[in-house]
Parts: structure tokens; C-alpha cells; sequence
């Protein structure tokens, strides 16, 4: 074993020891899913949820691809699989009150970290630390033929939407139906090049800050205080509170965090390049293809994150499709936000096909 290696173990261990203390137990909600429809009222339910709650019983490591990934799993071994796709600044504590809904319905939950968070690790100290779309949804699939999960239903918010996004439009085949937050995210870096109106493009400041030195070396230095300012920005009536914030916010300890995350953003602008094992998948992605599966796409009624109204995206599903806006608050991060209004989107996505 190498040095670089020896290094990805010690580091690898003392994450799963931090997580596997951490999300030790799960604790079941009590409250029954909301009731579905084009328009679901929350009733102010965007509030943090009961201290300690986690997202699933046991936190497991697995060699995928390119990478070592962790992953929270709970529900029936058996069950129907959902994988479920955290975004950024956030980690799998999304859904921490999701996957017991669906788990108590029968179904097989599967949560991974991203590339760059928590206990998910690169296997080779070589490997460009890649942050692009088609990477982050490759190593999605390298995670369902290790785990030996031929179809699944995923569902996400943020990066984990556009990642659903992508499985789905590309490998429909492994994907049974979709759950979207904010609906059809994929781009591709000539669009990314395109100016905005003005007040557009004051939504996107992080992005332009990130493509600079000082945006790299300030995030780096304040990874806690942006994401802290990112959820009140994009969820400014979400009431969380700190020990909700530090639960998800240990994940941005990963040694590749902050490479992953500013490599994502220049990426879209195309001011770095990605890698040519995902060229053909980029090219296939910047032909915007139409999703296929059965979709049902989310939208809070105070998502403060840059997104477009559901009428803009809406021809982009050629399946079975509906759009449902959230209300009571509800902001970016949707499925912690309003848990039962997510987990029941899933389990009627699911049971469409």
C-alpha cells in the first residue's frame, strides 16, 4: 500500500467511526404524509424536526467506481429500492425524515454521499477531483451495480435533482421513476456561457465568486459560514436551528469538498475543463433529451434559490408527469423541509409505473 493510500484508509476510518456514532439509530416520524395534489399546504411544517433525527439506521461504506462511497440505508432488504440524492451545501440529514416514511411503506432506501462529502472518499489520490454533472451521475450507477440494484426510483433536490435528472434521460432503464425539486436541471457548459438578465445573474454571485482565487481560498477558509448563509438565503423561512446545521455541516470536512464543489461551478461556466471518460455523456446532455420515466416534480412556494417556473420545464417530460407546489413556507431544501409532501411524491411516482 501506498502512501496516498494508507492515507485514504486512516482517513476513511476515522469518517465511518465519526458516522457510524453519529447515525447510530433512526427514529420513525409520527405524523401520516401529506395528502398529494398539484398544490400541497404544509401548514408551516418547515421547522426542524425532532433533535438527533438521521437518516437511516446503519451508515455503510462500499467500493464503487471511482470511489469508496457511504451510504445510509434503511427499510426492508427486500423492498423496492429508492435512492435518494442530497444537493449543496447540504448532505444525506435531507432526508432524514423521508427515508423512515418510506421505509415504514416497504421500500429499500438508499441515501448516499456525493463525491465530496462525508464519509464518501476517491479510491486513487490520482484521480482528478471532478465536480461535473455527468461525473456525479456516473458514479450514481457505479453505486447501484455494486449494491446489485438493477432499477430503482430516485429522487432529489439540487445537485441530487440534476443527478436524478441525468440517470433518468440517460439510463432509463435503471431508473423506475423520478422525484425532481425545481424539475429539469440539466445544462451544459455552452448554455452556461450565455449572459442573464441582471437580476438573474445577481441569484447566481456564488458562482462568479467560486470562479475566482478568492472565492476558492474563502470558501476554504468559511466552507461553515457560506453553506450557513446558503440555507437562509435559499430557504429564508426554514427555522432551523445550529446542532440541524452541524449535523449536515460535518460533511464538508471531506478532505475533497471544496475541490469538488468549485471544480461543479467553473465547470458550468466553462472555465474548467472536465475529463473525456464523460465527453460522450456531456455531448449526449447537451442535446437537452427528454426524460422519459414517470416524473413527478416539486416546488417550494419560498425557494429563495435561483429556479425556473414549472411551465418552462414541463415539455422537457415525456412520461407520465405532474408538477406539485408546496406550500407553507417551503423552501430549496424541500425534502427536510417538507418531508411528508416529499416521501409522498416518491411512493406515488412509484406506484404509477
Amino acid at each position: 500500500m501506498d502512501c496516498a493510500s494508507q492515507q485514504i484508509d486512516h482517513d476513511r476510518r476515522r469518517l465511518l467511526g465519526t458516522a457510524l456514532v453519529a447515525i447510530s439509530a433512526f427514529e420513525l416520524g409520527t405524523d401520516k404524509p401529506a395528502q398529494a395534489g398539484p398544490s400541497v399546504n404544509t401548514q408551516g411544517r418547515n421547522v426542524v424536526g425532532k433533535a438527533g433525527r438521521q437518516p437511516s439506521g446503519s451508515l455503510k461504506q462500499i467500493d464503487a467506481g471511482l470511489l469508496s462511497i457511504g451510504y445510509a440505508e434503511t427499510g426492508p432488504a427486500t423492498g423496492e429500492v429508492v435512492v435518494l440524492l442530497h444537493g449543496w451545501p447540504y448532505d444525506i440529514h435531507t432526508y432524514g425524515d423521508v427515508a423512515p416514511l418510506l421505509a415504514s411503506k416497504g421500500y429499500r432506501v438508499i441515501v448516499p454521499y456525493l463525491r465530496g462529502y462525508g464519509t464518501t472518499r476517491f479510491l486513487a489520490g490520482k484521480t482528478m477531483r471532478n465536480g461535473q454533472q455527468s461525473a456525479v451521475a456516473a458514479d450514481v450507477i457505479a453505486l447501484m451495480d455494486a449494491l446489485r440494484i438493477e432499477r430503482a426510483t430516485i429522487a432529489g433536490c439540487d445537485w441530487g435533482a440534476r443527478t436524478a435528472n441525468i440517470v433518468a434521460a440517460l439510463w432509463p432503464q435503471r431508473c423506475k421513476a423520478m422525484v425532481s425539486v425545481s424539475g429539469y436541471l440539466i445544462g451544459n457548459q455552452q448554455a452556461g456561457k450565455q449572459p442573464l438578465p441582471p437580476s438573474a445573474e445577481l441569484q447566481w454571485w456564488y458562482q462568479y465568486y467560486f470562479a475566482t482565487d478568492r472565492g476558492r481560498a474563502g470558501y476554504e477558509k468559511y466552507t461553515r459560514d457560506f453553506a450557513k448563509l446558503i440555507w437562509r438565503l435559499a430557504s429564508p423561512r426554514w427555522n432551523f436551528d445550529d446542532a440541524t446545521f452541524e449535523r449536515s455541516a460535518a460533511a464538508f470536512d471531506n478532505p475533497d469538498h471544496v475541490a469538488v464543489v468549485i471544480h461543479n461551478y467553473r465547470w458550468r461556466l466553462g472555465l474548467a475543463e472536465g475529463e473525456p471518460r464523460y465527453e460522450d455523456l456531456e455531448k449526449r446532455l447537451a442535446q437537452a433529451p427528454v426524460i422519459t420515466v414517470p416524473t413527478i416534480t416539486l416546488e417550494g412556494d419560498a425557494n429563495g434559490a435561483p429556479h425556473l417556473e414549472a411551465g418552462a420545464y414541463a415539455k422537457m417530460f415525456a412520461g407520465r408527469y405532474s408538477h406539485r407546489l408546496i406550500t407553507g413556507g417551503i423552501g430549496h431544501n424541500l425534502p427536510q423541509e417538507a418531508p411528508q409532501a416529499f416521501a409522498e411524491a416518491v411512493i406515488d411516482v412509484a406506484a404509477a409505473t
